[in-house]
């Protein structure tokens, strides 16, 4: 399956993409900026995601930000996406825990909109009279 980390581009590609000289590519990839993967000939694969990043160190050097700035920005908006994933299987972790401990405890409204404690399995009492409102 390919996604957007799939390296498919080669260098000439990617280059036309991001609208750039395949020198620029290079020593974006010298600098770290930008690393694409490498094949078993050592010739440079880029990613679309990596195409993307190229056009946004493009947009970035437009505003005059120079490259160690805009490489310190990648690295956090990196740290960024990865902290956001971490977070997001903690939370799914945390969830199938709390669905998966025995004796856990399910509250409900009482009638006076109390907070009753229920024992699992059992259902809260509600009452089934009508009350008429006249005013």
């Amino acid at each position: 399956m390919v996604d957007e980390n799939s390296p498919v581009f080669a260098i000439a590609v990617a280059a036309e993409l991001a609208a750039m000289h395949p020198q620029t590519l290079r020593q974006y990839d010298r600098l770290g900026l930008v690393s694409p993967r490498r094949t078993a000939g050592k010739s440079r694969r880029y990613s679309m995601r990596d195409v993307v990043q190229l056009r946004e160190i493009a947009a970035l050097s437009a505003e005059g930000l120079n490259l160690e700035g805009i490489r310190r920005i990648l690295e956090l908006e990196n740290q960024v996406v990865a902290l956001s994933s971490r977070v997001h299987e903690l939370e799914h972790a945390l969830a199938e825990e709390l669905l998966n401990r025995s004796g856990r405890r399910v509250f409900a409204a009482g009638a006076a909109g109390d907070v009753v404690s229920l024992r699992p399995g059992t259902r809260a009492h509600r009452a089934n009279e009508l009350v008429v409102w006249r005013p």
